[in-house]
């Protein structure tokens, strides 16, 4: 049970009741993870975007983050969730590019604390193919989640332990984004 009483909680788990609480600051939470998840005017594809926002919200153990993201991922990645799992465990030893896991690493340093991010990181992103738009949209879809993981277990929200109960979340959010606000309010879609 969420800290504080949410519309229809027992129906909206995780960040979707707070949503539906403050419907007001919904909308541009929703229309930031758009951009940094969705912009098609990047070079990361929303797969390793997602990828990103998955990660940092699995080093912060937020179960609800990590497992809608972790879907979308899988979704855009057509992966089985293999990947993802490989990516939890041990980034720098799953087949992925040399990019992503220099931009993990840098993601991962934020989730610490934005001070950590070192100069040797960004040097081993550029030197891995990364932009400097790249690298500044993994720290900001870090940082992002380090704050849409704390809104979503600070407030005590609720999360199906069940991995397939995210399943059609991940679907959803590749075929609709996550700028219709009002569409993301339907139940199991």
């Amino acid at each position: 049970m969420a800290y504080i009483k949410l519309p229809e909680e027992e129906l909206l788990p995780g960040i979707r009741g707070l949503m539906a609480f403050r419907p007001d600051t919904a909308r541009p939470l929703n229309a930031l993870a758009e951009i940094l998840l969705r912009d098609p005017n990047n070079n990361l594809s929303p797969g390793e975007r997602e990828t990103i926002a998955t990660y940092v919200s699995y080093l912060n153990d937020c179960l609800f983050c990590q497992s809608v993201h972790g879907s979308a991922a899988q979704c855009y990645l057509e992966d089985d969730g293999t990947l993802i799992a490989q990516i939890k465990k041990n980034y720098e030893e799953a087949p992925i590019s040399d990019k992503l896991k220099a931009l993990l690493a840098i993601a991962a340093s934020v989730q610490k604390g934005g001070k950590n991010v070192t100069t040797a990181q960004v040097e081993a992103a550029r030197n891995a193919g990364a932009t400097d738009k790249e690298i500044h949209d993994a720290v900001l879809i870090a940082a992002a989640f380090c704050m849409f993981n704390r809104y979503v277990d600070g407030l005590g929200t609720w999360a199906p332990t069940d991995p397939q109960a995210y399943a059609a979340r991940g679907i959803r959010i590749k075929e609709d984004g996550y700028a219709n606000f009002d569409a993301m309010k339907s139940i199991g879609k």
